[in-house]
């Protein structure tokens, strides 16, 4: 019945009031046509947002990349890690390497935009929790309709999520081989342990891929992976752990 009045087409005068001018007329098709459109993307936005809040409290049982994936390769066995099991250097290491601004923004992260338009490079400025709406609601493939439910469903995982939540997610959801996704598969996989008992080397070097899965080994040491152990030792000393370690604040 609910779900019956929210999807319950826009009610519409058809027929044109008696004595309107010819001009008013002639317009009306176009103001059917808006009514239409705004009642799908009020209704879309109010899809997503149920969307986003099932997954504040449910874990994501897959996600579109790992079905796709799944018909490729095989998929390393998946078990949900809750942050309180994944390594605070873990965490450390994620923010450190994909959005160090992590604790600030509220899911753009503007500064680092302006910076990246300033220079007119082309390499990304998404922050974590974009990440984590495109990896958990959306597909890979880079296009614009992609981009634009991105950017709605970014502010949306911010206001209903908590920081800790947010990080939760992404780790368990990132891919970080073929047939690798969540941080329990990747730590089992490639160090035959479990995500708390990661080290500081281990982390920094499976965070490096994550830009590259399918062609970069978390078993190498690389200029990227040290940078990563740097970052994720300024940033416990500095505070910027400060929302997700923890006792944090989301």
């Amino acid at each position: 019945m609910i779900l019956r009045m929210l999807f319950r087409p826009p009610a519409i005068d058809r027929e044109p009031a008696e004595g309107k001018p010819p001009a008013v007329v002639r317009w009306r098709p176009l103001r059917r046509l808006l009514i239409w459109l705004r009642w799908f993307a009020l209704r879309c936005l109010l899809l997503m947002a149920v969307l986003v809040m099932f997954y504040a409290l449910i874990n994501p049982p897959t996600t579109w990349t790992i079905v796709k994936e799944a018909q490729e390769h095989p998929i390393a066995p998946r078990r949900w890690a809750n942050i309180e099991d994944i390594a605070p250097v873990m965490l450390r290491s994620v923010v450190a390497a994909e959005d160090a601004n992590f604790c600030l923004h509220w899911g753009f992260d503007m500064n680092e935009i302006r910076n990246v338009v300033k220079s007119g490079g082309s390499r990304g400025a998404s922050t974590i929790t974009q990440q984590t709406a495109k990896n958990v609601y959306l597909w890979q493939t880079r296009s614009w309709p992609r981009k634009a439910l991105e950017t709605a469903f970014t502010p949306m995982i911010e206001a209903f999520w908590s920081k800790r939540r947010i990080l939760e997610v992404y780790l368990n959801v990132a891919e970080f081989g073929p047939g690798v996704f969540g941080v329990t598969a990747a730590s089992q996989q490639f160090y035959g342990t479990t995500p708390d008992r990661l080290t500081a080397v281990q982390a920094a070097r499976l965070v490096a891929v994550l830009p590259a899965p399918k062609s970069r080994s978390p078993h190498q040491a690389s200029r990227r992976s040290r940078a990563i152990a740097d970052g994720a030792a300024t940033i416990a000393r500095d505070a910027r752990s400060a929302c997700f370690e923890s006792g944090g604040e989301g």
